[in-house]
């Protein structure tokens, strides 16, 4: 938008471009750039050197998020967000402790109430058919060596593919593939069972499917007969359609009792489901797809506290790409695979993977001391300690390794994570991270190195999709910062 010469109202104060800039914390320049781009408009004032704004136009670009940019080295964009909270060695989910959410909620009552702010109880999201067939058909095309990762990167675009309203960004819309895609996530990656091939592995899937929609129908006719003859659309809970009959893409959400907060007043008790069941819980369900070891109840407390303090952690690398998507207005699948394209980075999601391998190493060779000397030797930072967000300890590896004291098979890596903590202490004082807690339990459940990188990017799609929420609410394309040139002077001769 182009400047206009006009009289000042003397009731309206203005502001300098320099005035302007120091308000939203940019350079100058990016001011410009804001009215190139629409986001602002200037004036010249009769017999003034230079351009004047609109001092609430510029207070509410500030609000919507308006970029700040320090100048000089270590500039960092910022972002106006109402998830995420990292304050004096603790973290808070909408001003809420995540480890007082992770001790009380399940991972899904906590991604349904990050998403919508209402807490449903015993909340369980279930994978479509058609999702969940495409899903699988691509990721079984892989080759054998193929990483969950890169499974997880190809279902989420067969599940795009398969959807063909996903590019309704309608918040209800966007509620209901958030609800389908992550068991649709988790359901494509293969169970894994010592012995079995990928083929055995989806045959069980298949009839332990069947058998699950068996016992459903079951469920669901005795509870027809139970209510005096109401029809399905009647039985059906306020916003959902009959069962079986949502369209692709539409919510497969149900209530049920598994979480461990209490069920509703008045929820008919059901069976705990098997280990694994696609109608189920969903930390069983990832626990069958990580490791062939059983689960015990103290495990899967532990595995389901760490999808809920995974959730978010601020504007991480991941979490940047996925709001630069949804600025552009990217249908959901496609902001997850961007944090998917960026946790693949070995900077952001393969931490984990690395102290698991620490881990390992130490109990092999009974102390910590040799394999820290190594690492310090290498010149390399001991996996698993410190966190620049963090002056003391992680609080997220606070609460994990609480509950990991009580999971028996956890105390060997357990002991041997107190041990490299310890002695790197008497070089240095770091402090234990997230992704230490995530190897013991990685490492005590018998599951591969880059488990807890899949661990870390199944919950953190929860929190991508909190983002997108908020992102879709603001202006389209603000995410585009001005580039500063540093290329040869033009005009340059035609090479």
């Amino acid at each position: 938008m182009t400047d206009h010469d006009v009289a000042q109202d003397p009731d309206e104060r203005r502001l300098s471009t320099r005035e302007a800039a120091d308000r939203l914390g940019v350079k100058p320049e990016t001011v410009y750039a804001y009215v190139s781009r629409g986001q602002l408009t200037s004036r010249r004032e009769p017999g003034g050197r230079g351009s004047t704004f609109d001092a609430r136009e510029v207070d509410a670009l500030a609000r919507r998020g308006g970029r700040r940019e320090p100048s000089g080295a270590g500039s960092e964009l910022a972002v106006r967000t109402g998830i995420t909270l990292i304050d004096r060695d603790h973290c808070y989910f909408r001003g809420v402790d995540t480890s007082e959410l992770a001790a009380h909620h399940s991972y899904e009552e906590v991604a349904e109430w990050l998403w919508t702010g209402e807490m449903r109880r015993g909340i369980r999201f279930t994978a479509p058919h058609d999702a969940l067939t495409a899903a699988r058909r691509a990721v079984d095309a892989l080759p054998a060596h193929t990483g969950p990762m890169d499974r997880l990167q190809v279902a989420v675009i067969a599940a795009a593919a398969a959807d063909p309203l996903r590019f309704d960004l309608s918040e209800r819309a966007v509620l209901d593939t958030a609800r389908t895609l992550i068991p649709t996530l988790v359901a494509a990656l293969p169970r894994r069972a010592a012995g079995r091939s990928l083929a055995q592995a989806r045959a069980e899937e298949a009839r332990a499917e069947e058998a699950g929609a068996g016992r459903a129908g079951d469920e669901r006719a005795a509870s027809g007969r139970a209510a005096g003859g109401l029809g399905e659309a009647e039985q059906a809970a306020p916003g959902q359609g009959a069962a079986g009959q949502g369209a692709p893409g539409q919510a497969a959400a149900e209530l049920g009792t598994g979480g461990r907060g209490a069920a509703e007043p008045g929820a008919a008790e059901k069976p705990a489901p098997e280990l694994g069941a696609e109608d189920g819980p969903l930390a069983p369900r990832l626990w069958s797809r990580l490791t062939s070891e059983p689960a015990d109840p103290p495990s899967l407390r532990v595995l389901d506290a760490a999808l809920v303090l995974l959730i978010d952690h601020d504007l991480a690398a991941s979490t940047l790409a996925v709001r630069v998507a949804a600025s552009a207005r990217a249908h959901p699948y496609a902001i997850v695979s961007a944090g998917f394209g960026a946790l693949d980075g070995a900077l952001h999601g393969a931490a984990s993977g690395l102290a698991h391998r620490m881990l390992l190493e130490v109990l092999d060779r009974g102390s910590a001391a040799a394999v820290v000397a190594d690492h310090l030797r290498a010149g390399r930072r001991v996996p698993g300690l410190g966190h620049p967000l963090y002056p003391g300890e992680d609080p997220r590896a606070r609460a994990l390794f609480a509950l990991l004291e009580d999971v028996p098979r956890a105390r060997p890596a357990l002991q041997a994570a107190r041990d490299v903590i310890t002695t790197t202490a008497r070089h240095k004082e770091w402090h234990a991270n997230v992704d230490l807690a995530l190897a013991v339990l990685t490492v005590a459940a018998g599951m591969p190195a880059e488990a807890g990188e899949t661990i870390f990017a199944v919950a953190r799609t929860a929190g991508w999709i909190a983002h997108a929420l908020e992102e879709y609410d603001e202006p389209p394309l603000r995410m585009r910062p001005s580039g500063q040139y540093s290329g040869p002077r033009p005009p340059q001769p035609l090479p």
